[in-house]
């Protein structure tokens, strides 16, 4: 596998991660424990060393089953999780946002104890608090730094203004946006800051949560993709039809289409992680096949053209407001 790095001194990870979420949460049925270890060990043995998970995912239960199944591999990964959600533990759901320092703490402690690790290696804000000045966040972390329970601080879907000051109090080794050929907001001006600061940028959702790997068709009925624009209308329909052409593009590269997505942001620098996430052994063996494909100009431009500029917004208005621009 080849690798990556987080950071202008961070770890060196696998050039392509493992986003967790959907072992047991968002998309349907969760998959059981044993499964979801089976899915994880599986990575390991293709080489992957980078694993995200967060607190609110279950709400919980992500982290554990990763704790489980990365234990005895535990000096040769690097896990990152998440903190910043309010959760109504009786709900099992998240309710608001705090990124208070002394919550920051608490999360910290807990998710040491559900990870079964000593030190949490990359330690994600999840959303942007507007009630918490960015340096504190960037502060409380830092003093989990020094206090060895943390190793690197990363933000998630943060905008420009608030990396710079945070990056400013303690480094920032890495943001996690969402990046891929339907969401490429992020090109303006989250991902120059980042390269000017030696930031690594983690892609999550770079298949376009499934869709651009031919998942658009048939969701259950607790699929949380249902709620949003791209999955609903005449925005299903555009965008099928530009998937289809995705593939169409595939078959004539002799990869599928999740790989020439996959290959297409690998592309754009080699500061960019992308974490796809996937319940499936074979599917993961297909999206590490992206590392080996090679693409040309010309090729990289004829993809933007044929399978580019998806339509609808990527969240719902709730999940659009607690994006930080």
């Amino acid at each position: 596998m080849k690798t990556r790095q987080l950071g202008a001194n961070g770890a060196r990870v696998s050039a392509i991660g493992l986003g967790c979420m959907g072992l047991s949460f968002a998309y349907g049925q969760a998959l059981e424990e044993a499964q979801a270890i089976n899915v994880l060990q599986h990575a390991l043995d293709r080489g992957v060393t980078f694993f995200d998970t967060a607190e609110v995912y279950g709400p919980f239960t992500n982290e554990v089953v990763v704790g489980k199944a990365l234990k005895a591999a535990r000096d040769r990964v690097t896990i990152a999780t998440k903190f910043g959600f309010k959760i109504d533990t009786e709900a099992g759901r998240p309710t608001g946002v705090d990124s208070r320092p002394e919550h920051i703490r608490n999360v910290c402690d807990a998710s040491l104890k559900r990870l079964g690790v000593d030190t949490i290696d990359l330690f994600y804000q999840h959303r942007v608090d507007p009630n918490v000045p960015i340096e504190d966040v960037a502060g409380a972390v830092g003093e989990l730094v020094k206090g060895g329970k943390v190793r690197m601080f990363g933000l998630s879907e943060a905008g420009a203004d608030n990396i710079r000051r945070a990056h400013a109090v303690h480094p920032v080794a890495a943001l996690q946006s969402e990046y891929s050929l339907w969401s490429r907001d992020q090109e303006r001006a989250t991902l120059p800051v980042c390269r000017e600061l030696g930031i690594a940028f983690v892609a999550y959702s770079p298949l376009g949560r499934g869709f651009l790997a031919g998942g658009g068709a048939k969701l259950a009925d607790t699929d949380f993709r249902r709620n949003l624009p791209r999955w609903q209308g005449e925005a299903l329909k555009h965008n099928q039809e530009r998937a289809q052409a995705l593939a169409a593009l595939a078959e004539q590269k002799r990869c599928t289409a999740a790989q020439l997505a996959l290959a297409w942001l690998l592309h754009q620098s080699d500061d960019i992680i992308p974490i796809p996430g996937t319940t499936k052994p074979t599917r993961l063996d297909e999206n590490i096949g992206a590392v080996e494909i090679k693409l040309s100009a010309d090729d990289l431009a004829t993809i933007e053209r044929a399978a580019g500029a998806a339509e609808g917004d990527r969240y719902d208005a709730m999940g659009l407001r607690m994006i930080d621009s």
